[in-house]
C-alpha cells in the first residue's frame, strides 16, 4: 500500500451512514457493531477526520442509506436480505432519532450530502458521482460504516468510476472482527490504494495545513 498523500483542491472525505442507528447507544444497529468499533475506537476517528479534514479545507461529502418509510418494500416485485432485513427491524426510520445524524456528525454549510441510496453502495441510483464530479473530486478519504456492506461497496463503485480512494481502517466497524478482515484484508487491497489508520490520514491532512500557513 502506498502513502497516504493528498491535494486539498480535487480530495473529499466521504464519510458513510453516521446515523444514530449505527453509532449512538440505544441505537437499532449500535449492540450489533459495539464491539468492534469499541475496540477500535471507530467513533472518536471519524470525529478526527472529520474535524482535520473541515479544519484543512478538504470538502466533506455523505454517503446514506435509505431512511425506512412505511410502504417502501411492500410493493416490491424482488428484495434483497438487507432491504429485507432494514424494513424488518425500520432501520434508520425516517422521522426517528434513529434516522437523525449523530449530532457530531451533522452536515454543515458546504457539506455535500448525496441522495440516500437504497441498498450499498453511496454510487446506486444517487447523485453521488455527479457531486463529486462537480466538485472536481478524483480522490477520496473513505470512513464510515459497515466495512463488509455499505464501505466496501461504495470504496468498489468509487474504483470503477475512476476515483483513487483511502480507506481510512479504523473509521469504520461491522458486526464481528471476521467481517472486517474480509473487507479491510481480504478485499479492499484490490482497490483502495491506501488503507491506513486515522493518525497517518491526520498527519498527511495536516501538513496541507501547514504548507498552505506557510505560503501565506
Amino acid at each position: 500500500m502506498t502513502q497516504a498523500t493528498f491535494e486539498k483542491e480535487i480530495t473529499a472525505l466521504l464519510l458513510i451512514d453516521p446515523y444514530n442507528d449505527f453509532i449512538s447507544e440505544g441505537g437499532k444497529l449500535w449492540g450489533r457493531i459495539k464491539t468492534v468499533a469499541e475496540a477500535n475506537e471507530c467513533i472518536a476517528h471519524m470525529l478526527q477526520l472529520l474535524t482535520a479534514a473541515r479544519a484543512a479545507g478538504i470538502r466533506v461529502f455523505y454517503a446514506m442509506h435509505h431512511r425506512y418509510r412505511p410502504g417502501d418494500y411492500e410493493t416490491w416485485k424482488y428484495t434483497a436480505p438487507i432491504q429485507k432485513g432494514a424494513w424488518s427491524r425500520r432501520t434508520f426510520e425516517y422521522g426517528t432519532w434513529g434516522g437523525e445524524f449523530r449530532a457530531e456528525f451533522a452536515p454543515q454549510p458546504g457539506d455535500i450530502v448525496a441522495h440516500e441510496h437504497w441498498c450499498s453502495s453511496g454510487f446506486a441510483n444517487t447523485d453521488l458521482d455527479l457531486q463529486l464530479k462537480r466538485h472536481g473530486i478524483q480522490r477520496l478519504i473513505v470512513a464510515g460504516l459497515i466495512a463488509h456492506t455499505c464501505v466496501e461497496s461504495t470504496v468498489r463503485q468509487a474504483v470503477e468510476l475512476g476515483y483513487e480512494v483511502t480507506m481510512v481502517k479504523d473509521a469504520t466497524a461491522d458486526y464481528a472482527e471476521e467481517f472486517m478482515h474480509a473487507a479491510l484484508v481480504t478485499n479492499l487491497p484490490n482497490y483502495a490504494s491506501a488503507i491506513v489508520s486515522t493518525e497517518e490520514v491526520i498527519n498527511s491532512i495536516s501538513s496541507l495545513e501547514s504548507l498552505e500557513m506557510t505560503a501565506h
